[in-house]
């Protein structure tokens, strides 16, 4: 009974000290559309906001499918049989975040991916532990768990006869989709 009993007290400490605040130095995300009043300005120059909302509704160009702006990069990518989010990729991560966070109502599907060496059931759970860890870096930015869903692939998605690391390295990815996009 006290095993329990101390177990209990120590897994409760445990997640306890897991909790964790929002990570505030989100970086900047520029609205470089062509629709914006000051289009061919840079943004410090022309005093244009930088913070990566929406323009008003006059501006019919959306910053998620704007190719200059770093919303429109929707993969991230992952070393072979691992699924830690590298370092290059945290830009965009944060950016995505910073979106979620400036529009609440907004939500995202985040699709795991892998190549198509391993079993279907590996690559599936190696799937899921990668979109999962793309939804922890949004999580730890503040962003919400009603507005991220995960789900896996596994080598559903991977390309047919790869024959050379750099098409396994394409299909070795988690993919960020808006709803309703």
């Amino acid at each position: 009974m006290n095993k329990h009993l101390i177990g209990s007290v120590l897994l409760s400490l445990l997640l306890g000290a897991c909790s964790s605040s929002p990570i505030k130095d989100l970086p900047k995300v520029e609205d470089k559309s062509p629709a914006s009043a000051n289009a061919g300005v840079a943004p410090e120059a022309s005093g244009a906001q930088t913070s990566g909302q929406a323009s008003d509704s006059s501006s019919s160009v959306n910053p998620l499918k704007d190719p200059n702006n770093i919303l429109s990069k929707r993969s991230v990518y992952f070393d072979f049989d691992k699924y830690e989010v590298k370092s290059e990729y945290r830009p965009v991560v944060d950016a995505h975040a910073k979106y979620l966070l400036e529009h609440p109502a907004a939500k995202v599907t985040l699709q795991g991916n892998c190549d198509d060496r391993g079993s279907r059931e590996y690559n599936l759970a190696l799937g899921q532990r990668r979109s999962v860890a793309v939804k922890k870096v949004l999580n730890l930015s503040g962003v919400q768990d009603k507005q991220i869903e995960t789900v896996s692939y596994g080598e559903e998605k991977a390309h047919t006869n790869c024959a050379d690391e750099t098409c396994f390295a394409q299909d070795r990815r988690a993919d960020v989709f808006y709803e309703n996009e």
